[in-house]
């Protein structure tokens, strides 16, 4: 059976050693909903927790999919009072992802949140694919949630934000349960948009709320 990840400083470490001590994980939350924004943040660690371990409060950190939702809002609390940790957040709502397509606005969004750190990082671990907008230059890591802390981090600070807007839409349209799916296409969500019609946080071009094209014969 191939190893199981853990999170690790594996990639920052090569990185820090050759003297770029700002690295920048970068994440994001929120590219499959059919609501709400997609959010990207980007996190840079102390290089000196490579030799003195994660801090107590960080201990289990991991890709936030992985995580209960009391443990990521205990990880976003200490990630974003600890004075040695820069972080930055940036969103692109619902009308902007229509416009631009989904993954350039996850592209735009980390990008904003990069742009966010000043100075903005000289290199940056991505999630998964590399990004070829991408302003710095960057390491692509697949399952990079997973197998970097940095990366870890930046998934917790976009997810908990994420869902912290998506409960905020949930006490402007209660009707359509954003509480419960976060604007994901659940059973109950779909049934809503049926009943009550789409909401101005709706991605209009994701199916099924994007209009069907008349068959041509």
């Amino acid at each position: 059976m191939p190893a199981k990840f853990s999170n690790s400083f594996e990639f920052e470490q090569p990185l820090w050693q050759s003297g770029i001590a700002r690295v920048a994980g970068v994440d994001e939350a929120g590219r499959g909903p059919l609501a709400g924004p997609v959010v990207a943040a980007a996190a840079i660690l102390p290089p000196r927790w490579a030799q003195s371990g994660l801090p107590a409060a960080l201990a289990g950190l991991n890709d936030s999919k992985q995580l209960t939702e009391a443990q990521r809002e205990q990880y976003f609390e200490f990630l974003t009072a600890c004075a040695e940790i820069e972080f930055a957040i940036a969103a692109v709502d619902a009308g902007v992802i229509d416009e631009i397509n989904i993954l350039q606005a996850t592209h735009r969004a980390m990008n904003d949140a990069l742009a966010l750190l000043s100075p903005m990082p000289p290199h940056a671990l991505v999630d998964g694919r590399p990004v070829k907008t991408l302003r710095v230059p960057q390491t692509a890591i697949v399952k990079g949630d997973a197998r970097s802390y940095s990366i870890a981090a930046a998934s917790v600070l976009a997810k908990v934000t994420r869902d912290r807007r998506m409960l905020e839409y949930h006490a402007q349209w209660p009707e359509y349960g954003f509480a419960e799916h976060k604007g994901y296409g659940t059973a109950k969500h779909l049934a809503a948009i049926a009943k009550h019609g789409a909401c101005p946080i709706h991605r209009m071009t994701f199916a099924p709320l994007k209009p069907k094209e008349a068959k041509l014969f």
